[in-house]
């Protein structure tokens, strides 16, 4: 996953109706959900948990429920074991990065709850930011060490795992206070009222049938999470329907591309590629507006096959913008610390999310009633 330089994070939200950018690009929104402050993954390629956990604690905003700091870490703390098995079971021929899915952070909730940010914050040898580097090697080390042993594996090398993950994150809470009650994490996520089986992911590529479920053929996906595919006319009708009704999104995709420009807080499918721009098209490349890509279903799939598209980061949709040429965006907030001119967002347009879109997550609520009812049958 992304990992980028650490940048210390401060809180920010986003509400001015209008928004300009030095020196070609002026924003309007059109619709913006209330969200919490941007975060910062630091030195991780744990976006998959800061994004999904920051789509939950606007879910409880819109719900009028309280909307506490969840923890990202005790997301990634639950979920590692599990890959860590995976990785053995598959005799070290799976994914053992630190990057996962949405559906990863969604498992985690029904499986072992939530916890508030106070009560397991994952630095637990006092670092100002989060770093999982080493924490990373050590665990790929042991798990390897494991895969080199003779059968039959001993029962207790997951233990060893889990002390290597208390070691670094902090042993998870079986039991906390917050607010003068005691709770379990499941008891917690039950009274934020947060329900994982009220969501669902999305896909759109041609490679498998539309209007079936099936596991996105990439090395995050370690879990086999399953989206329901469908046309990307659809999938992009899907999320403007839920950001115009004050739903957001949470989103997978792809921001390996020049074009996408966290320094200048916009990200765009130029018409002119990167090796064929002169350098002065080259400076100018995210500072004013240009003539776009038109991303048809068959150019979205082509670029999956020939991997010009990839997974390789989670962000979340929080609102639609236009620029001055009517060209529709969206509202992106990233978990790369208060960065950037729009101060840790980027204005992705809407070609570049045609396009870069691996997946999304949304509540069933929020998609169309037929589509609401075709997943119903499915």
């Amino acid at each position: 996953m992304r990992m980028p330089t650490t940048v210390f994070a401060l809180t920010v939200l986003l509400s001015a109706v209008t928004v300009t950018q030095e020196p070609g690009f002026t924003f309007e929104l059109v619709t913006s959900v209330e969200t919490t402050p941007v975060k910062n993954q630091a030195r991780t390629g744990t976006c998959w948990s800061f994004a999904t956990t920051s789509f939950l604690e606007t879910e409880l905003i819109r719900m009028a429920n309280e909307a506490p700091d969840i923890s990202e870490m005790f997301f990634v703390r639950m979920n590692y074991p599990q890959k860590v098995r995976n990785y053995v079971r598959m005799h070290g021929a799976a994914a053992m990065g630190q990057g996962s899915l949405g559906g990863d952070v969604m498992r985690a909730v029904r499986l072992f709850g939530i916890v508030p940010e106070t009560v397991y914050e994952g630095r637990r040898y006092g670092l100002p930011d989060h770093d999982h580097g080493e924490l990373h090697a050590v665990l790929l080390a042991a798990a390897d060490a494991v895969i080199a042993q003779r059968a039959p594996l001993s029962p207790v090398w997951p233990d060893a795992i889990d002390g290597i993950l208390d070691a670094y994150l902090g042993v998870p809470p079986e039991t906390f206070s917050y607010d003068g009650r005691t709770y379990t994490p499941q008891e917690f996520a039950r009274e934020l009222g947060v329900d994982p089986t009220n969501y669902v992911e999305l896909t759109s590529f041609s490679h498998r049938p539309f209007g079936e479920w099936f596991a996105l053929e990439i090395p995050d996906n370690w879990a086999g999470n399953e989206s329901y595919n469908v046309p990307l006319d659809e999938l992009m009708a899907v999320i403007d329907r839920a950001l115009e009704q004050g739903y957001s999104v949470a989103w997978d995709g792809d921001v390996s591309e020049r074009s996408f420009c966290q320094a200048n807080g916009v990200a765009v499918m130029p018409v002119t590629a990167w090796a064929d721009r002169s350098e002065e098209e080259r400076r100018a490349l995210c500072t004013v507006p240009e003539p776009e890509v038109t991303v048809t279903q068959e150019v979205r799939q082509r670029w999956f096959d020939d991997q010009s598209s990839t997974d390789d980061h989670l962000m979340h949709l929080t609102g639609i913008a236009r620029d001055q040429r009517g060209t529709t965006y969206y509202v992106t907030k990233n978990s790369w610390g208060v960065t950037g001119p729009e101060s840790g967002y980027v204005y992705m347009s809407e070609a570049f999310v045609r396009a870069k879109t691996m997946s999304v997550i949304v509540h069933r609520d929020a998609l169309p009633p037929t589509l609401r009812a075709q997943l119903a049958q499915n």
